[in-house]
């Protein structure tokens, strides 16, 4: 069985990413994985957002966009699942080819643009498969629409008695206008109607969903502190750090560089992780941050969640490394428990963040 996953793995790579996406989406919608038997290191366990999660590794948004394989992503081994980006409306997002793969570098550029199916489609499929562990709702705006905070506010009405949390992405560079709702005065504004959503839909449904912020990682220092700021006063739940970046590092090795659209995978993990550390060290566990981008191996999952992430997702490292990449950050992450003699995972949590936040973003 191994032999014939890495076969089909080493395939897909050499398939349009598009289409080696859907492919593996099928697989899974038809069970062709193998389940993931063996329960997970009690030390692994993690309550953060008032959540209980069974291991804080989770597939980033972008894989699951249409609500169709959220339990099966939790049967082979992930601590929860995440859908979306979801907006209200379906669209196509932008014109093709908008997903390039960078090899050499273990990375990808897209320019999706919020390709998905829209909230109907969505909530239809939650409503007739009832998510078996924790489920995540990345929650995004139509490319068209001039109120953006709207739609986000439409996303946490529409599926507040499913989710488990919500994942607001104001930090995608595929969207035109979207990364302005990061700037203090459209924040302050989104964030009330958040809140304010969300207290009527609590009052309602007699539950409290948690809130997670999903921040972009070229923010200056300066700026990202008072939105930092900001985001704590209003009262959510959760950072989550961070989204694709813009910049092209100057070592990537791959020429399509020029290339617009997000980069995501290994060339991220330093800006990403110095990002999350320098927020750690400003909080000081107000907060709880989720630790994305350039994790792809138990050492650097561990260097994620020492430098500040309570809770970690990964994408493009499973592009290139397939499913086995989840079975080492596991058992790297067990090991480093147990190295440090310690009885759970979280108290490693942010160790290692003075060193991190000390270091050049690239």
């Amino acid at each position: 069985m191994n032999c014939l996953l890495k076969v089909i793995h080493s395939l897909l790579l050499k398939t349009d990413p598009e289409w080696a996406h859907e492919l593996t989406l099928r697989a899974l919608e038809i069970g062709l994985y193998k389940r993931d038997t063996e329960t997970d290191n009690p030390c692994l366990k993690t309550n953060i957002m008032g959540l209980q999660f069974p291991n804080p590794i989770g597939i980033a948004a972008g894989f699951d966009k249409d609500a169709r394989v959220y339990n099966a992503v939790q049967d082979v081994g992930f601590g929860f699942s995440e859908v979306g980006t979801l907006t209200p409306r379906p669209q196509s997002g932008n014109i093709k080819p908008r997903v390039i793969r960078l090899p050499k570098d273990k990375a990808l550029i897209n320019r999706l643009g919020f390709n998905n199916c829209g909230h109907d489609t969505a909530h239809h499929r939650l409503i007739q498969r009832k998510p078996s562990g924790i489920l995540g709702i990345n929650i995004g705006a139509n490319k068209d629409t001039t109120e953006k905070a709207i739609d986000y506010t439409t996303g946490i009405k529409r599926f507040y008695s499913l989710a488990d949390y919500f994942m607001i992405n104001i930090s995608s560079p595929n969207t035109p206008g979207l990364r302005d709702l990061q700037s203090p005065e459209q924040l302050s504004v989104l964030l009330r109607q958040i809140n304010d959503i969300r207290d009527r839909c609590a009052d309602k449904y007699g539950r409290f969903v948690p809130i997670a912020i999903k921040l972009a990682p070229e923010i200056a220092y300066s700026d990202m502190l008072g939105i930092v700021d900001k985001i704590v006063s209003h009262n959510i739940d959760a950072i989550a750090v961070s989204n694709t970046t813009i910049s092209r590092p100057s070592n990537l090795k791959t020429k399509l560089v020029e290339e617009n659209g997000g980069l995501s995978g290994q060339p991220l993990f330093q800006r990403s992780t110095v990002v999350l550390a320098r927020i750690h060290k400003h909080v000081n566990g107000t907060i709880p941050l989720i630790g994305i981008g350039g994790i792809n191996s138990g050492e650097s999952a561990q260097a994620k969640i020492e430098a500040g992430a309570s809770l970690i997702q990964l994408y493009t490292g499973l592009i290139y490394g397939g499913l086995p990449v989840l079975k080492q950050i596991k058992s790297q992450l067990v090991r480093a428990t147990q190295k440090a003699s310690l009885a759970q995972l979280k108290e490693l949590t942010g160790t290692n963040a003075d060193t991190w936040a000390s270091l050049p973003l690239d």
